[in-house]
């Protein structure tokens, strides 16, 4: 029913016969151009996960879900996909590419019917392929099914490997798919037990949206740790992952969903449900510190105001005397305001974040190919210059890109440069739908903060405590933990893991 065919739009390259070579036959570079790996190299911040928007009840489904994607789309830029249904009949494309890449005027007139589903996707388990794109759409005994996910199922290889035994023949590498098999092989008698069998056999962090010809599910993992608000539009119901979506196309908020429930939308109105019983909340505390744009809200907490209580709460824990104040776009921009307003020191726009990087086929020098960061990030000499600057960051990962950040301003003049990191050391790797380096690859995990300060060759450093967290985001404190999942910070994960996972930790989780 779609044209699913992959389009490389620019992104077709002619392989040379070998790598380019400079006059002494030296490789200028080993890939098929100059830049490429910089954004898994140069730039080692923590991945997007995923975004879902879903729609049930407006006669402009297609189009709602694109405006919400587009609104969605920093949670992951790798592919796009919307399915319809009518009722009777699902409509449906996914691509490669941004949601304009994907998504033209004769697309979203294609996709018919007042139900939908639509997916915004970084790969975080399964490889980076058409296949892999969601909606995940498949034909069943009861009809059509699609289901879209943000978060990553932890026990998904051995629910696969119980299913393959039994004869299942699975289409992708996507932990997804264990959710779609479970439903198809259920022996419940109805679509609704079916769906509530299949979720309580799957652990992990995950919000689902699943779409059946005549219904929509919408569901949130029993911790809570994937966000997933609910809204209302001229009657009809809408769901994202993040509200900064709903403001896109009108919508006004309702509430978030509760860990462990099932919503079911159909002709007759919303169904509230549960699959699982209420379990400590652990909402993913780096929502707050770094994925969610600033203009959205968790538990009616805004972003920007909760980034900006971080940034004070550091300035309180690490007071330094210094003439300028400046973030790292975009994320930590909030943060630091804050510390600036409560220091008294001036923020200034120190870094010129380029949106228009992209990939980039000239044949330079290794020499700049080295210096490759300034592509996506500059700083502004004459502010900086002669200047003693805090540079505020959100996190730390592997330390390399706060390693070129900090000597970038160094080469443009700045006099001392005291890092400033608005979340505790990340230590540990997540299994929840954030992509996360091994965990002997994280600069936390075996090393002091002194040690780190040298390695980034920072003046001075220090890490937002995760009292003072907790503190700064502002969640009831009758919860444990404020309700948060902090185990990259403290290695305290809300549920059980393989020996595998907490010994190596996996970048592909």
């Amino acid at each position: 029913m779609s044209d699913e065919r992959l389009t490389f739009r620019s992104k077709r390259i002619v392989q040379a016969d070998s790598p380019a070579i400079d006059a002494s036959g030296n490789s200028l570079w080993t890939g098929q151009y100059y830049n490429e790996g910089v954004d898994n190299d140069y730039f080692d911040k923590l991945k997007e996960e995923c975004g879902v928007f879903g729609v049930y009840g407006h006669s402009e489904a297609s189009a709602l879900s694109f405006y919400g994607l587009h609104a969605l789309q920093h949670r992951g830029e790798e592919s796009a996909g919307i399915c319809t249904s009518d009722g009777k009949n699902f409509y449906y494309h996914r691509d490669m590419g941004l949601v304009k890449e994907v998504f033209d005027n004769e697309r979203i007139k294609y996709l018919q019917g007042p139900a939908a589903i639509g997916h915004v996707r970084y790969s975080t388990s399964g490889a980076s392929k058409l296949q892999n794109a969601q909606p995940l759409v498949f034909k069943y005994k009861g009809g059509d099914l699609a289901i879209a996910t943000n978060g990553n199922i932890v026990n998904a290889p051995e629910i696969r490997a119980e299913l393959e035994e039994l004869g299942s023949i699975f289409q992708t590498t996507s932990d997804t798919e264990v959710v779609i098999h479970l439903i198809a092989r259920s022996k419940q008698k109805n679509i609704n037990d079916a769906v509530k069998e299949a979720l309580q056999r799957i652990v992990g962090g995950f919000a689902f949206l699943i779409l059946v010809n005549d219904r929509l599910f919408v569901a949130q993992d029993a911790h809570g740790l994937r966000p997933l608000a609910i809204g209302r539009l001229d009657g009809a119901y809408v769901f994202a992952s993040e509200t900064c979506a709903f403001e896109t196309i009108g919508a006004t908020y309702e509430r978030d969903l509760r860990p462990g429930e099932l919503l079911i939308i159909d002709e007759k109105g919303m169904t509230e449900d549960r699959f699982a019983p209420l379990q400590q909340r652990s909402l993913c505390a780096m929502e707050f510190i770094y994925f969610s744009r600033p203009d959205s809200d968790i538990d009616e907490i805004n972003l920007h105001s909760a980034r900006k209580r971080m940034g004070r709460q550091l300035a309180m824990e690490a007071f330094v005397d210094a003439d300028i104040v400046t973030g790292v776009p975009d994320s930590s921009i909030s943060a630091a305001i804050g510390f600036a307003e409560q220091t008294g020191i001036p923020y200034e726009l120190g870094m010129i974040k380029n949106r228009y990087t992209g990939r980039t086929f000239i044949q330079p020098s290794q020499e700049l190919r080295e210096r490759g960061v300034k592509m996506k990030l500059s700083a502004v000499r004459k502010v900086v210059e002669g200047k003693r600057v805090v540079m505020i960051d959100d996190s730390i990962v592997r330390g390399t890109t706060s390693l070129r950040i900090v000597n970038m301003l160094r080469e443009a003049g700045a006099k001392e440069v005291h890092v400033r990191i608005s979340s505790p050391p990340y230590k540990n790797p997540c299994f929840y739908g954030i992509d996360t380096p091994d965990r002997k690859d994280l600069i936390a995990h075996e090393r002091t903060v002194e040690e780190i300060r040298i390695a980034i060759n920072a003046d001075s450093l220090h890490f937002l405590t995760k009292e003072g967290l907790l503190e700064a985001i502002g969640r009831t404190p009758d919860e444990f933990n404020r309700g948060m999942c902090t185990a990259c910070f403290d290695n305290n994960y809300p549920t059980a893991l393989s020996e595998e996972m907490e010994a190596v930790g996996c970048g592909t989780c």
